[in-house]
């Protein structure tokens, strides 16, 4: 993938890694579109990236709203060729199976799935007909296994992993490229902004994201798997080893799985 010269579109860029690689990208020289509910969060990203030289456009979206996110891609392919479609917005979660109830899973699953997916169907077509293009969507470690006290983030993640491994089986010959986001610990806000079992925000971040990798070093990771079209990236540190662990030593994993305890 050739950054430069290229316009490419970012969901959940008013902070944490969608701004950040909103950011790394538009030093490459792109064109840079960003989407958030966060307006204001939106501005100040808008701004570090005009300070680098580049162009960018900002369109606020609710990725929970399926009539805006169709409204608001209809107009913005109408006006710009988008060469890739970047997707980090999303919204964790801090309870017990037991404890969640159906209102949160199904919010949760509207935002990372219904949303992601929406989007990406209204650009498909778009990229098809303009030769190809590549889509990115952020998962996580636990989208490729299960884990205490997230069990709708991760069922949501999980989910995204099968629609885009089918559209890139039924779209590869078009010049579609796809690549998984696979986070591990990173220093953003979404252990905070998580729902907990009442449905309010957790309102602190982990222990463990605090001691992960900043934003901005995972941008970089980010990037340097874009470029290769690498239909899996991992980001992260040491903690990725647990993706080793899962596929290769099942039994060890529910072991270790087990012992962590709720917060």
């Amino acid at each position: 993938m050739q950054f430069k010269g290229n316009t490419f579109w970012i969901t959940g860029a008013a902070s944490g890694m969608g701004k950040t690689t909103a950011i790394e990208i538009a030093g490459n020289k792109a064109r840079i579109i960003i989407s958030d509910r966060d307006e204001i969060g939106l501005k100040e990203t808008a701004r570090q990236i005009e300070e680098l030289g580049s162009t960018v456009r900002v369109e606020p979206i609710d990725m929970s709203n399926p009539s805006q996110i169709q409204q608001i891609a209809k107009r913005v392919l109408a006006e710009e060729k988008v060469k890739g479609l970047y997707q980090f917005a999303g919204i964790s979660q801090r309870s017990l199976v037991i404890d969640t109830p159906m209102e949160n899973y199904r919010k949760i699953m509207e935002i990372n799935y219904f949303g992601v997916v929406a989007l990406t169907q209204a650009v498909l077509p778009h990229m098809i007909e303009n030769g190809g293009g590549q889509f990115a969507a952020a998962s996580s470690m636990v989208g490729k296994f299960g884990f205490p006290l997230r069990s709708a983030y991760s069922s949501s993640k999980h989910a995204l992993h099968g629609y885009y491994e089918s559209l890139y089986a039924e779209n590869a010959k078009y010049g579609i490229k796809v690549s998984m986001l696979i986070g591990g610990r990173i220093q953003t806000n979404i252990s905070k902004f998580a729902l907990n079992k009442d449905g309010q925000e957790h309102g602190k971040m982990d222990a463990g994201q605090a001691n992960g990798i900043t934003a901005e070093k995972a941008a970089k990771q980010i990037c340097k798997g874009l470029k290769r079209e690498k239909r899996e990236i991992k980001i992260g540190g040491f903690e990725l080893i647990m993706l080793q662990i899962r596929r290769f030593c099942p039994s060890l994993y529910f072991k270790l799985a087990q012992k962590i305890k709720p917060t």
